[in-house]
């Protein structure tokens, strides 16, 4: 059995099919390990969903903001960005099927010594710390009050986290970190705006994952997310978004060898950060 951690997706089914066949994925087998966001943006979202889900156990993916935005357009909460490619998703006769499906992923997946997160953990999240935050959110979208959810959890406050925070403010702190989190301050308060490269980070700020002493240290953190830092591969710190949608490969790698694989992007977007 081999373990294959993929970056973002984004609708861009041709080029997951592509790495897929380049692995020899095979689903009786293997396993697979997607960094959140499957949708938006690229020509072929309804494809990827189709896809993961008929994966079945073979297929693990955690959600990520691109995602939760597909949620939250389909119940009425948010409208659809210029950019935004959901239409052929949200008209699909199996629609109600697959947004219940997304709906029920995880914001993040612990195995071994893996962390498998669409955006980052604050410094201060130990690993089961931060499983045990995530099951709170998880817990909040699966529930029968889920659209009330949905609607709160937009919003760039509270920018980081207290033990003392209840409710929706806390669940916001906690969706803001697994799915939108770049880079905060030595105490963990984040910053939304910034998309830019790792050389443009403000002063005060530093990448989550290089905040000194960060909790989760121990633990090989799997991510996407923030296409402008590109590929970092780390003992402890997997960052594979590498922008596939923007003209760079997808990229894959093998857990048990650290093995790198990539294929190229067939139809880039115009790249904007």
């Amino acid at each position: 059995m081999a373990i294959y951690a993929v970056g973002d997706v984004q609708g861009c089914y041709a080029e997951l099919q592509q790495l897929l066949e380049q692995v020899r994925f095979d689903p009786a087998q293997d396993q697979l390990w997607l960094v959140g966001d499957l949708v938006n943006r690229g020509p072929d979202s309804l494809a990827v969903l189709r896809l993961v889900q008929s994966l079945g156990n073979s297929a693990i993916t955690v959600l990520g903001n691109h995602d939760l935005h597909l949620l939250a357009v389909a119940n009425g909460i948010a409208e659809l960005h210029r950019t935004d490619t959901l239409d052929e998703i949200l008209n699909a006769p199996d629609r109600d099927e697959l947004l219940h499906w997304l709906r029920n992923r995880p914001l993040l997946h612990v195995e071994d010594n893996y962390v498998l997160v669409h955006a980052g953990l604050l410094p201060q999240w130990s690993v089961a710390r931060a499983a045990s935050l995530a099951h709170e959110a998880e817990t909040a979208l699966r529930g029968n009050d889920y659209v009330t959810f949905l609607k709160r959890m937009y919003g760039n406050t509270p920018r980081g986290w207290s033990d003392d925070l209840t409710g929706y403010k806390r669940l916001r702190v906690i969706i803001n970190t697994f799915t939108r989190m770049r880079i905060c301050t030595l105490a963990g308060e984040m910053e939304f705006k910034f998309k830019s490269e790792i050389h443009n980070i403000p002063p005060g700020y530093l990448p989550w994952f290089d905040v000194p002493n960060r909790a989760s240290a121990d633990s090989t953190v799997i991510f996407g997310h923030w296409s402008a830092l590109g590929l970092v591969l780390r003992e402890n710190v997997m960052a594979l978004d590498t922008g596939c949608l923007w003209g760079g490969p997808m990229s894959a790698v093998r857990l048990d060898d650290r093995h790198l694989f990539q294929v190229t992007c067939n139809n880039p977007v115009a790249k904007h950060w």
